[in-house]
């Protein structure tokens, strides 16, 4: 089968995995590399400087190739950033003929009619924050969520008879500028691109696993470099992916600013803080400065979350992902503070990091230095298993549908 590639282009890091599709839908991890970004190569979770960005993607791809000892034959790239505009949307669908069964010709053309119709508003939510009104939007992603016939949940709708057809579908658009740039830098690498996939949603891809029928639910937390990715997830169906451009560079900056450092001191300090190399004196300006920031930040989730008020309760479980995450700091201020008590929470909600090795069907090297700041590139890889090999043949919902959103 062939090698995939996933590369992560974050703000702080370029991190890639090279792994091999198994017959049992396991993922063998075969290469690892990461390497740091400079200030300027992004902004906002988008590529700011295409040859810089190739320089430090090549560095990456080095380490991952001598490990592995082969080139991928595949490459599938993430992308972040408050631009990209990934919605549930409720498509109330009648059908002319409701005694005939629903052929998969015939949901092929309800799903392009609900893509069509959430890429217009995509495209307008784009022009407004953007003020260009001839913005170009591209489909990044999209899912099926639930679907019911005539009132009734169904887990396959291919056969079924009925009149009132109802979906709820998740679709991710890109600014054509911003995957145009990922494009570019794939062509300089000389890699084959797969497909550009949305992060947060490709970390709920890496929670998922091969079970088509999970009933996962959580809300997922991707702290990079230059942005928070939050994605909700419920009974194994994507609600929607929200971004804000608030991430660890943030506190690296705050930390600067208060304590009168450059950027790269500042960065030690923050990467210290949960060290023992920091003296009393500077560890205490360091969590006033980060704490001061945590304030900003929870109110970026917060404003992210309301807009799934309308989805019900939100799940309690809550994964953490990316380097940002790593901040002891934001673990306990999610933990512990009353952030939460304006939203639809049953309960205090439950905050967990990401552990790689818990992730379904991965196979890993027990000497594998992998760690919750790359589950975002091994949802990147799952990904690719569902562009490259469509979906099993099973008859359930998401298998036929998997293969119809591939066309």
């Amino acid at each position: 089968m062939s090698t995939i590639l996933a590369l992560d282009i974050g703000t702080e890091f370029v991190k890639a995995i090279l792994a091999k599709p198994t017959k049992k839908g396991d993922l063998e991890i075969l290469g690892i590399g990461k390497a740091r970004q400079v200030e300027g190569n992004m902004h906002a979770g988008a590529v700011a400087d295409i040859p810089a960005v190739v320089n430090v993607c090549e560095e990456a791809l080095v380490q991952v190739e001598d490990q592995a000892g082969e080139r991928a034959d595949l490459t599938v790239v993430g992308i972040a950033g408050e631009l990209i505009k990934g919605d549930t949307t409720i498509v109330n669908y009648n059908r002319k003929n409701p005694d005939k069964p629903i052929t998969e010709s015939e949901m092929q053309e309800i799903i392009k009619k609900v893509q069509q119709k959430a890429g217009e508003l995509a495209k307008k939510a784009v022009a407004l924050e953007t003020g260009n009104e001839n913005v170009e939007v591209r489909l990044i992603n999209s899912a099926i969520v639930s679907l019911t016939i005539d009132g009734y949940k169904i887990s396959n709708p291919i056969g079924f008879k009925g009149s009132d057809v109802v979906i709820q579908f998740y679709t991710a658009f890109a600014p054509l500028i911003h995957v145009a740039a990922i494009e570019k830098v794939c062509a300089e690498l000389n890699l084959d691109l797969l497909t550009v996939a949305v992060e947060p949603f490709a970390v709920c891809r890496a929670c998922l696993g091969d079970d088509l029928d999970s009933n996962f639910s959580g809300i997922v937390m991707d702290i990079g470099g230059g942005t928070t990715d939050i994605a909700v997830v419920d009974d194994g169906g994507v609600e929607g992916t929200k971004m804000f451009s608030i991430g660890g560079r943030s506190f690296t900056h705050q930390i600067a600013e208060s304590l009168g450092v450059d950027f790269e001191t500042a960065e030690n300090y923050k990467l210290d803080y949960d060290t023992t190399k920091l003296d009393d004196r500077v560890k205490a300006k360091v969590e006033t400065a980060i704490s001061r920031n945590l304030s900003v930040w929870l109110t970026g989730v917060e404003v992210a979350l309301e807009e799934f008020e309308n989805t019900g309760s939100l799940p309690r479980n809550i994964l953490l992902c990316g380097g940002g995450a790593s901040l002891s700091l934001l673990q306990e201020k999610l933990a512990i503070s009353d952030w939460y008590e304006g939203l639809p929470f049953s309960r205090r909600p439950v905050i967990h990091l990401i552990d790689v090795n818990d992730l379904p069907n991965l196979i890993l090297d027990s000497n594998s230095k992998l760690d919750h700041s790359f589950a975002t590139a091994l949802g990147l890889l799952r990904v690719g298993v569902d562009t490259l090999a469509g979906a099993p043949e099973e008859n359930k919902l998401k298998a036929k549908i998997s293969k119809l959103l591939q066309k």
